[in-house]
This record gives C-alpha cells, structure tokens and sequence, in this order.
C-alpha cells in the first residue's frame, strides 16, 4: 500500500504541512512512523479523510440543487474578456482550472480577479494518470 509523509498528504489535501500535523497531533488522521522517524500517512487512510473533510466542508445549507458534482473552490485569478467570448481562471488549492464562457455570463456573475468563486465541472471523459 502506498504510504504518504506529511508534507505529501498536505499537497494532496490542499493544506499546509503544519495543518495536516496539526491534524495528525489531535489524532483526526492515522499516522505511523518509518525507520527514519518520518510520520507516514497510509493511502487508504489518506483517501478516507480526504473524503470526511469534504464532507465537513459542505453543511446542508451549501449542497447545490445540480448533477455537476466536481466542486472546485477556489479564488479567480485571471478574467480576460472578448467581445464576445471569455476566459476566467480560479486557482482551487494546487489546481489551476480555466473555463471559457460567455461575456454576458461573466458580467452577470460579477466576476472579478480577487474574488471567490468555485468552478464545477461535469464531463462524460475524465482521464486519470497514476503518479
């Protein structure tokens, strides 16, 4: 089983090193350590806090009434307009996601560099490569 150090399982949640430790301390992830007295995250303890911190991170009150389940939270950093099309990139964690729109849709949403905004993306081809 893949094994993870703290350092990478922070990367891979979107936090900082010492949120995942302090996680770690307060005993809300498993952790182990190796020879060299690294702590080490399990995969499959990793993956499963990842998905309870999704979880805690959407009260009732936030679950969208839509099919698009691939929420990206994030803050928008670039929004280039054209006469007719436009392009708005939000940085979400480590993921940088650009999506082209329409102008009158970025108008009517406001949407400006600095604010937050969260991407939703729902496509019938999603490719996964193994790192």
């Amino acid at each position: 089983m893949q094994s993870y150090t703290i350092g990478q399982a922070a990367r891979l949640l979107g936090v900082s090193p010492d949120t995942a430790r302090r996680w770690a301390d307060a005993g809300r992830v498993a952790t182990r350590r190796d020879e060299s007295g690294r702590r080490l995250v399990d995969g499959k303890d990793l993956a499963a806090f990842s998905v309870e911190l999704a979880a805690d991170a959407a009260g009732e009150d936030d679950v969208p009434y839509t099919s698009a389940r691939n929420a990206f939270a994030g803050i928008v950093t670039a929004v280039k307009l054209g006469d007719v099309a436009a392009q708005v990139e939000i940085q979400a964690g480590p993921h940088r996601l650009v999506s082209l729109l329409t102008r009158e849709a970025v108008e009517e949403l406001g949407l400006e560099v600095g604010m937050e905004a969260t991407a939703r993306v729902k496509s019938t081809n999603v490719h996964i490569d193994r790192t």
